[in-house]
């Protein structure tokens, strides 16, 4: 049973054309970072990037080498989607993406949290061996199919990462269309649609079409007579993302997907009608199956339990954001206010001096460190190491209010904690951030 599901050759169509639309999209992520001052705001003007903790090492290069970084992966993209040297490029992009997305974290997002897990995946798969530079090289190379379990990885993927965005919604905020009003209230000076982003009735549309297309999307583009129904709903919903959040590729790559969920035989017939089609449904046993088994269940093991490891940690998730990174909480807060830090030299009765933040911070930089507690534990630390270059020891105290979703600010710091004397706890809570009952 095992064998015939994972391992049953089928056409590969799918996994070719995807690629090439993957391709095409890394390059445009990458070289759209640079045209829209993305890399610039995020990777060169800032005097110090927030990493994720734990990757400090990680410090984006000096000058103009950022720029020269993300052309280079842009040129990578360009050859995962013409297939010259498949699997070295796919593998070149994917550590490169991988230094840029724990470089920093003032511009976290999800979809870079996907697409990074997507170029792993792609690294894996077999892609390059058909309609590629690679193959017009080596005829040897070329392959008309690929097993079963190239596409049932994709698509148990895509279902996680569904599934948990539509659960993670079911809370008071989302349902009573608290987040989705303010959402749409920054956008109202959109031309034609922002007066219509504002009603009440696009918000209960959102809110409510959020929770539904998550939760089915995929069972729909699964089931034949619903399939194109379904393909029709996400270009309306991807397109809308697209326009009001621009969130970058990840709209049209969500699109891209959809050729793993119609027949092979149309992804044929319309993508590649002059290649032979694979019919004869053939269970071929591969040498790594040994290894593939074990990693795949590893793999999904650990894709489930990220999401729901909040649950285990004291306090709010909204509030507290422990356990919010990988987890699929995607567009279920906003969150506003201001720190205060302030710096005392130890051994010395010295009074406590406020720190300018715009000495050392972008305005990006400094909205998440107005609100997250883990920015707030990194700039202590920063700020430590700064005031030790002049040979002082300082201690580091905050004064914190913060509002979540636009209700009332609370103290979010322990104001009597020095947090330069704290580590940062990855698996559990940090007791310096103050716990409120869940509301």
């Amino acid at each position: 049973m095992i064998n015939r599901w994972l391992f049953t050759q089928i056409d590969n169509s799918a996994l070719i054309i995807f690629r090439v639309f993957f391709g095409f999209l890394i390059a445009a992520e990458s070289f759209g970072a640079i045209l829209t001052g993305w890399v610039r705001r995020t990777l060169v003007e800032p005097q110090f990037t927030f990493n994720f903790i734990g990757f400090e090492f990680l410090q984006p290069l000096p000058g103009n080498g950022m720029y020269f970084y993300f052309a280079l992966m842009g040129v990578f993209g360009i050859f995962v989607m013409i297939g010259f040297k498949y699997r070295w490029s796919m593998i070149a992009y994917t550590i490169l993406w991988a230094g840029v997305y724990y470089m920093q974290k003032s511009s976290y997002n999800n979809h870079y949290y996907l697409l990074l897990l997507l170029c792993i995946l792609m690294s894996t798969l077999p892609a390059g061996n058909y309609f590629s530079i690679d193959v017009k090289r080596n005829p040897a190379l070329k392959k008309i199919a690929m097993p079963r379990w190239c596409v049932l990885f994709i698509i148990i993927q895509l279902w996680i990462v569904y599934t948990y965005a539509s659960v993670a919604k079911l809370y008071p905020d989302w349902l009573d269309y608290t987040v989705a009003r303010n959402l749409m209230l920054s956008r109202a000076d959109y031309p034609i649609v922002g007066g219509i982003l504002q009603k009440h009735w696009t918000h209960v549309s959102i809110t409510y079409f959020g929770i539904l297309f998550d939760l089915l999307i995929i069972p729909l583009l699964l089931w034949r007579r619903t399939r194109l129904a379904a393909f029709c709903i996400s270009i309306f919903f991807h397109l809308f993302n697209s326009f009001v959040f621009q969130i970058g590729i990840f709209p049209y790559l969500s699109l891209a997907f959809s050729v793993f969920f119609f027949s092979k035989e149309r992804i044929h017939r319309i993508f590649m009608p002059k290649k032979e089609f694979y019919t004869d449904n053939e269970i071929i046993v591969p040498s790594y199956k040994k290894f593939l088994i074990p990693a795949l269940s590893v793999w999904f093991v650990i894709q489930l339990a990220l999401p729901v490891r909040h649950w285990f940690i004291p306090g709010d998730v909204l509030w507290t954001e422990e356990g919010h990174k990988l987890s699929w909480r995607m567009m279920l807060r906003g969150r506003s206010g201001y720190t205060n830090f302030h710096v005392e030299l130890k051994d010395e009765n010295s009074k406590r001096i406020r720190v300018d933040k715009n000495k050392y911070l972008s305005k990006k930089q400094r909205r998440i460190v107005n609100t997250k507690p883990d920015a707030i534990w990194q700039f202590a630390q920063f700020l430590k190491k700064e005031y030790k270059k002049e040979g002082k020891d300082i201690a580091v105290y905050v004064t914190s209010r913060v509002s979540v979703n636009g209700k009332k600010p609370r103290v979010l710091i322990d104001p009597d904690v020095d947090l330069t004397s704290v580590d940062w706890n990855y698996f559990t809570t940090n007791p310096w951030v103050i716990k409120y009952d869940k509301e």
